[in-house]
Order: structure tokens, then sequence, then C-alpha cells
């Protein structure tokens, strides 16, 4: 049985414990949903599975999805989202005997679940689900370009999978902690699965994309901030034109540009080196400009996820003398954190 997820009562309706299934991947990065889910859903996360040869680990308790049906999950969860969103064959026998085991499968693929048909003659079969969460709302409209009112704040990147999605569900909750109305509005198949909401916009007919944006941050209260989760970049070979429609539909009135330190080449791109910070923040106001005039960026969240904490914070001043603007990494928190989050918030007054 397909299912397609799209609003928040259905996604706040999707069976939860999770086991998270890791298929055979061997880059870090691309586990990005299993991570997310494990750091901001720990709670709904009772495991992981994976192929025998699989290069990664989320650090949960590696169950079989019989052993995890006996401890409480209900549906396994493909926590890949490896590049053009393909399910290998390699992991149909594993799907399977979730399936059988007595899970629903919930995929943020751009292939369907319910597009293979192994799997949807099984889950028929067995009274499962096939659960598709990167599926974008119908009727969607194209752009209308309007200012809207509320606030704004839009995370973009000089790459894929370093940090946007972290750094804007880390803004968001300090904004709610010094009192500021803010929501986190999702983007991607992840934060959708994190937050119960959102439009997957690299799912979306590139015609209706800008208008996708509009959508998932609507008019609000002139005080409220929607806090939205950037995705690719302006500068990536192959996914420019989703970050490019996410930020000219979101009309964000703050950019924070997020970067990981020590990237220097497109992830899965070695031929193609990053851009500079200063370019990117360049680029981001330049092409945010067309649809808000007075668009700014507050500052740099800088993912030092692979230095030592003394490092970390050497790189991080270093980086902001450079610049001249706040950073910060969000997952280590502190002064710079807190400068940061003064920054994205100074004009909130205006």
């Amino acid at each position: 049985m397909q299912t397609a997820v799209s609003s928040l009562h259905e996604a706040a309706a999707l069976p939860q414990p999770y086991l998270l299934f890791l298929g055979d991947t061997r880059e870090p990065n691309y586990a990005k949903t299993a991570y997310g889910l494990r750091d901001w859903a720990r709670e709904r996360c009772v495991g992981e599975f994976a192929c025998e040869d699989v290069g990664v680990s989320a650090g949960l308790p590696f169950l079989t999805p019989e052993h995890a049906r006996m401890a409480g999950a209900r549906a396994m969860v493909i926590g890949v989202a490896n590049p053009g969103g393909h399910i290998p064959n390699a992991w149909i026998p594993l799907l399977l005997q979730a399936l059988e085991a007595g899970l629903d499968l919930i995929g943020g693929m751009h292939m369907r679940l319910s597009d293979i048909d192994t799997l949807r003659n099984a889950a028929r079969a067995l009274g499962r689900r096939l659960i598709d969460v990167r599926e974008p709302p119908r009727n969607l409209p194209i752009a209308s370009g309007i200012r809207r009112t509320g606030k704004r704040l839009l995370t973009v990147g000089t790459d894929c999978a370093l940090g946007k999605k972290y750094t804007a569900l880390t803004l968001a909750r300090a904004f709610q902690v010094r009192g500021v109305d803010a929501d986190f509005r999702a983007s991607g198949q992840t934060g959708i699965l994190i937050a119960g909401a959102g439009i997957p916009m690299d799912a979306v007919i590139a015609d209706f994309a800008a208008g996708a944006a509009e959508m998932l941050s609507p008019d609000a209260d002139p005080c409220h901030w929607d806090v939205i989760e950037g995705q690719g970049s302006l500068s990536h070979p192959a996914y420019a034109g989703v970050s490019l429609a996410l930020l000219h539909g979101s009309q964000p009135d703050v950019v924070v540009v997020c970067h990981e330190h020590g990237r220097d080449h497109v992830l899965g791109y070695p031929h193609y080196a990053l851009p500079s910070l200063e370019d990117t923040v360049e680029l981001a106001l330049t092409l945010g400009s067309r649809t808000n005039p007075d668009i700014r960026c507050a500052g740099i969240s800088l993912n030092t996820a692979k230095l030592e904490a003394d490092a970390a914070y050497r790189a991080i001043n270093a980086l902001s003398d450079r610049l001249g603007m706040p950073v910060a990494d969000p997952v280590r928190g502190g002064e710079s954190f807190d400068a940061l989050v003064s920054a994205c918030l100074a004009k909130q007054a205006e």
C-alpha cells in the first residue's frame, strides 16, 4: 500500500519508532537522514540496520528487523540520501525482510518505494505500508514575487551535506529560547521527518519551485521568524537550480552561510573546487536581492566536527577576523554562537 506524506497531520501520524536503514553506504555525508534523526529525534529511533558491507554507522544498536520489531519499532526508515536518490537492487532483500518482520517502510528517496514491483506486491500481501515523504503537495502555485509579512532566515551553503539543516534547527531553537516566536521550516526529507511537515524542494517541478518556497513560509506576524532549511548550493554544478528557487521564493531577510572546515571540493565532484566564503556571501546577496532588496548576511555557520575543540575555536576566530562577521559552530555553541544569534536578530524590531 502506497502512502504519500505532504501535510502536517499525515507526517505526524508516521508509524514510530523507527529502525534506521543505512544500506551499503560508505560516504558518511550520504547518511545524513539517519544522522539527522539520531541527533534530533533520538527518542524515535530504536536502532540501525544495514548491508554487510556498510561503511558507516549512526552509533545506534545494530538490530535485525525482527529484533527491532520486538523492541517496539513500527517502521524502517531509509536513512540514506545518495546521489540521485536511487534504491539499489542490493537493498531489496533487506527491505523485504523488514516488511516480513512486520515493519512499514518509509523512504525519502527520489525513487519511490511503491514504484518497485517486488516491494509493492509484498506490502500488499503482508498488509504493510510503503510511505514516501519526498512527495510535494498538489497544485503548487507559480511564485508571485510579492513580499510577505513576517521575518525569514535561510541557511545557504558552499556545498551539500555540511550543516544547513542543523544550523536552521539550532537557530530556530535558540530564537525560541530568547523568547522569539520562531518556526523551523523543512525543505528536505530529513527535516520533514524531524519536524513533521515541510516541502521536499528537490522533488518539485522547476516552474513551481519558487512558488513552493513561498508556500513554505507564508505571511506571518511581523515579529515572527521562519527559519528555513537550505538545500544544495548556488554554486553546485548539479543542484544550484533548487537552491536559487528556494532563495527567491523564501525572500529571506537574513542568510547564514554554512561551510565545513577543510572541505575544498564539491562532494562527489572532485574536479569542482568550492567557492570562497566571500564569493558565496556575495552571490547569495546579489541573487537574493532580486526578491528582497533588504537581504543581509548575519554570519557564518562553520562545521568543525573533524577538529578538536581548541583547533575548532582557533578556526572559528580566524575566519571571523578574516570576514569581519560572526562565525560559529552551532553544535559546539558557546559565545561565538550567541553572537551569531544576536546578529541574526539584530534588525528584528525594524
